[in-house]
């Protein structure tokens, strides 16, 4: 762990969060490639104000698809370096598994958040997390986050526990703003 005060930070997923998703049958799919990645209306404002509050903004995801064949593990990693140089965002956490592997870093278990907190000095109780899926907000919860959830409406399980409901990453930057740590779960 880092020296000196802990840090806050927010989690933010990836794809739904910060950049377009591809849909299919009402479920989200990430970009393949650079190529395919769209940075979401509001991000790059979303972020500004998170870096004036003076947040540590760490990328934590799923990326399933490596797992499965689909995409190969560079192309993450080149996703990872774009999305890091445009939106000036240094820590990147990504999950390479799938379910069956079982592993500890793959949401909705909290093993990311617990690394990053761990190696950057993150109080996790100061800290949020914002996802589009229920993995993402079942893991905050479980790091001790206070989390938002970009409600999509996919077709697919709500999250469980206690999240406040927001329409994109620019809402909860806002309302992280207006209400920092004094935010309350509904």
């Amino acid at each position: 762990m880092v020296g000196g005060p802990l840090k806050k930070a927010v989690f933010l997923d990836r794809d739904g969060v910060l950049n377009g998703v591809l849909l299919k049958n009402g479920k989200p799919h990430p970009p393949k490639s650079v190529e395919d990645l769209a940075i979401l209306p509001g991000v790059e404002e979303a972020i500004e104000i998170l870096r004036k509050l003076q947040f540590e903004l760490i990328v934590v995801t799923n990326q399933p698809d490596v797992a499965r064949g689909f995409v190969p593990s560079q192309e993450v990693h080149l996703i990872h370096e774009y999305l890091g140089k445009i939106l000036k965002i240094e820590h990147f956490y990504s999950c390479l598994h799938d379910d069956s592997d079982t592993c500890y870093c793959r949401k909705p278990l909290p093993g990311m958040i617990f690394e990053a907190a761990e190696f950057l000095g993150i109080d996790l109780t100061s800290s949020f997390m914002v996802g589009d899926r229920w993995r993402d907000i079942e893991a905050g919860l479980s790091a001790g986050c206070t989390c938002y959830f970009i409600d999509y409406s996919y077709t697919e399980r709500r999250p469980k526990g206690l999240y406040i409901s927001v329409g994109s990453l620019i809402e909860a930057a806002r309302h992280i703003e207006r209400y920092g740590n004094d935010s309350h779960t509904e």
